[in-house]
């Protein structure tokens, strides 16, 4: 039998919304459930138990995210089921960079008012990244903070843990002059720059529906677009192809991320031209009047991910990427060169 406090209700919280919503996600976190997982949730903990076999040395490999302002534009349209799948995404697709398969999952979710069905299609999200990350879903937390949040608005984040053996981990130090840049599509915004996006189109209520013929959708249904979740795709890639580097194209776009994927002492090398840009880029572009640099230091302009390989392994690494469903393309090459990163074109 649940508990029940008329007084911490009379203050803002329902205890047993809390209770009715972990009922509800009780079937969704059921999906993700992968060999390891030893407990439900309803516990003070997750407990996994990971799988050593065939590794020398296992290491353990964590990444933390939240899905920042994007979540406006789920507040503004009222759909909350894809938003979780970004949660995930931000944090799988920065392990899977160290070539690390990710084990286990847990979130949180912080909200004004613990609204069941909101958190239920919230979590459904979640548990639709952790399957198409293959990890577990273990655990979480939903915090109902009353007058800290307004009450149709929440906050969510998350973290994860892989494993990776560690003579398997990705480096640099193989890289050398020559060695080429693949660029793997994106989805669209994925989960950043959304703080300028939303200045640009002025984002409220009415505008988020009007529909734009440069992209052929309404702008809401391109903005919560989720975030593309690599894990699957990368993990094939590297059981069939020597991967020198792996950059995730998140906040900070292409002038960030890209040069903590190369080795110092060498510089990579992109011309605007490979870049096969979305439309949803050119509309933010052309609306916001914005540079173009800052476009590339500000989103991933259609990049997802960026890999790097010898030059002989270039075609098997796009055609494994294609054949697992994830376009991809030659986007630059590495030189000599201490600037880590040249965009030729802007």
């Amino acid at each position: 039998m649940y508990s029940f406090s008329d007084s911490y209700k009379e203050a803002g919280v329902d205890i047993t919304a809390g209770y009715e919503s972990t009922e509800l996600i009780k079937k969704h976190v059921a999906r993700t459930r992968v060999p390891g997982v030893l407990t439900d949730i309803g516990g003070f903990g997750g407990l996994f138990a990971p799988d050593f076999a065939g590794m020398e040395e296992p290491v353990l490999v964590s990444g933390t995210d939240g899905v920042g302002t994007k979540l406006k534009a789920a507040f503004l349209t009222d759909r909350h089921n894809t938003i979780g799948i970004d949660a995930v995404a931000m944090c799988v697709n920065d392990i899977i960079c160290a070539g690390a398969k990710p084990l286990f999952f847990l979130d949180y979710i912080a909200c004004g008012k613990n609204i069941p069905l909101r958190i239920e299609q919230i979590v459904k999200g979640v548990a639709d990244g952790c399957v198409q990350a293959g990890c577990a879903l273990v655990g979480g937390e939903t915090a109902e903070m009353p007058d800290f949040y307004p009450e149709d608005e929440y906050d969510i984040a998350g973290f994860a843990v892989g494993i990776v053996d560690k003579k398997k981990i990705i480096s640099t130090e193989g890289q050398k002059a020559g060695d080429v840049l693949i660029a793997v599509r994106s989805s669209g915004l994925h989960s950043n720059g959304f703080s300028l996006v939303r200045k640009v189109f002025a984002l409220n209520h009415q505008n988020i529906s009007r529909h734009y013929s440069e992209i052929g959708q309404n702008l809401g249904d391109a903005l919560l677009v989720p975030t593309k979740i690599y894990v699957k795709p990368i993990l094939e890639l590297i059981s069939k192809v020597n991967v020198k580097g792996i950059a995730n194209i998140t906040g900070g776009g292409f002038f960030e991320n890209i040069p903590r994927a190369i080795k110092d002492g060498l510089c990579a090398n992109i011309d605007i031209a490979n870049v096969k840009t979305l439309p949803i880029f050119d509309l933010i572009m052309e609306t916001g009047k914005i540079p173009i640099r800052d476009m590339y230091n500000t989103f991933n302009m259609g990049v997802g991910m960026v890999i790097v390989t010898a030059p002989e392994d270039a075609e098997r690494a796009i055609a494994t990427l294609n054949a697992a469903g994830e376009e991809s393309y030659v986007l630059g090459e590495i030189s000599t060169g201490d600037e880590k990163i040249v965009v030729n074109g802007l």
